[in-house]
């Protein structure tokens, strides 16, 4: 893969809040400006999870200006792979998240990327829980014409995940905890996500975003995700207005994650259809 440079950025956003992020370039003596690609990671997730620098890179090498980030609610901190502001986790919401994609793409070629950040179409990755956050962002009105190629990875179909019976207690304790299979951290949401979810209903919906949005769409998914049933891609597929292209990974090693794990390993067979659809999809949009 042709050679690549990073730099770090940090952005503030309202609330008093501010993002860490890293900017994937070409390397040698291209100049640019290069087409801008932002990658949202998802629920539990961070910017240097497993596989989100490979695919920066990835993209990069490919002449692409790839933007990762973390979102404040992930509660983890540039070069850590656990949460270690819990509070920040707990007071996370969706549309704090979406707020702050928003944040991101207003600023390119501005607080991150400069002159080498082209100020046209922008492509949106997003995995999981950031592939919603980036499909709300590519629906909304703030950044709906500027979006010129949307990718989800994995996406949750709907918002509202939870049962009457968590809602529940989550009203009772004033938080959900939640476990981080990986790390064994307990976590704990608090009450901010589940009033999110109930007064902004129409704003989060999916499906509504689904046809609201404009940008080419490129629905990834794994046939043996165990974490989010192919079938929501199905849902989000049949809701998607225009049309968006469905792809869906066969085989026992196409989950969640495509295979892929942290640390990083090295890519899967799945992870590698994904990344090569990804950039080919971002290529044939964004020039």
């Amino acid at each position: 893969m042709p050679a690549t440079r990073s730099e770090p950025f940090t952005l503030d956003v309202p609330g008093g809040r501010t993002l860490a992020g890293v900017l994937h370039l070409p390397g040698g003596v291209s100049r640019g400006p290069h087409p801008p690609v932002v990658i949202c990671h998802g629920f539990k997730g961070f910017m240097d999870w497993g596989s989100f620098p490979h695919l920066a890179e990835l993209l990069a090498a490919r002449g692409f200006a790839a933007v990762r980030f973390n979102l404040s609610g992930a509660g983890v901190r540039p070069g850590e792979d656990r949460v270690s502001d819990p509070e920040a986790f707990r007071a996370d919401t969706y549309s704090r998240e979406v707020e702050e994609l928003e944040a991101v793409l207003g600023a390119l070629g501005g607080a991150v990327g400069g002159e080498r950040v082209a100020g046209g179409p922008v492509g949106l990755v997003g995995h999981s829980r950031g592939g919603a956050v980036a499909l709300l962002a590519a629906a909304g009105e703030r950044h709906r014409d500027r979006v010129g190629a949307l990718v989800t990875w994995a996406a949750i179909g709907d918002a509202d995940r939870f049962t009457p019976e968590q809602k529940e207690a989550w009203r009772r304790d004033g938080e959900l905890e939640v476990i981080n299979a990986r790390t064994g951290q307990r976590l704990a949401m608090g009450l901010d996500l589940l009033r999110d979810l109930e007064a902004n209903r129409d704003a989060l919906d999916l499906a509504a975003a689904a046809g609201r949005r404009t940008a080419p769409w490129l629905i990834v998914h794994g046939e043996a995700d165990e974490t989010v049933p192919a079938a929501e891609a199905g849902r989000l597929h049949a809701a998607a207005a225009p049309a968006a292209e469905r792809l869906v990974l066969p085989g026992p090693g196409a989950g969640h994650t495509f295979g892929a794990a942290h640390p990083f390993a090295g890519p899967t067979p799945a992870l590698i259809q994904a990344m090569n659809a990804t950039q080919s999809w971002l290529r044939r949009h964004l020039g």
